[in-house]
C-alpha cells in the first residue's frame, strides 16, 4: 500500500520513512525506543487542499494515511516545507520560529522526530 498522494508530492516521504522502519526489525525497535510517540502530519498543498498522515513510533512501528490513534504531536506545514525538511534543506526550528511549521501537542517529541526523518533522507528522492 502506497502512503504517496499525487497532489502532495513530497508524500513519498512517508513510503521511504516506512521501508526505512519495516525494512530492519531492529531499526523499528530502535527507533521506537527513540521516539516513543505518535507523530502526525497536516501538509497543505498548493491548491489548499490538506492531507494527513501519521508516524506511529509508540505501538507498531509504522507509517499510514490520517493522524493515527491519539497523536502526541501533530505537525502542520505546506507540502513543500515538508520536502525541504526531509531532504535536509530546512531547519525545523527555522520553520517553526517563522511560523511556517505549526505544532500542536508535546512540543518536545518533535525534536525526536530529526532522526527518522534523516533515515527517510537517504531514502526518498524528492
Amino acid at each position: 500500500m502506497s502512503l504517496k498522494n499525487d497532489k502532495f508530492p513530497s508524500s513519498a516521504a512517508f513510503d521511504a520513512i516506512n521501508s526505512a522502519l519495516t525494512g530492519s526489525d531492529a531499526d523499528r525497535k530502535d527507533a521506537i525506543k527513540q521516539g516513543n510517540a505518535v507523530f502526525a502530519f497536516v501538509l497543505k498543498n498548493a491548491a489548499g487542499e490538506t492531507a494527513e498522515w501519521h508516524i506511529d513510533l509508540k505501538n507498531k512501528g509504522e507509517v499510514g494515511k490520517g493522524l493515527g490513534e491519539k497523536p502526541t504531536v501533530t505537525l502542520s506545514l505546506s507540502d513543500a516545507d515538508f520536502a525541504s525538511l526531509v531532504a535536509g534543506k530546512a531547519n525545523a526550528q527555522r520553520l517553526f520560529m517563522s511560523g511556517k511549521l505549526k505544532v500542536k501537542g508535546d512540543v518536545m517529541k518533535a525534536t525526536k522526530l530529526d532522526p527518522i526523518l534523516k533515515k527517510a533522507q537517504t531514502k526518498a528522492k524528492l
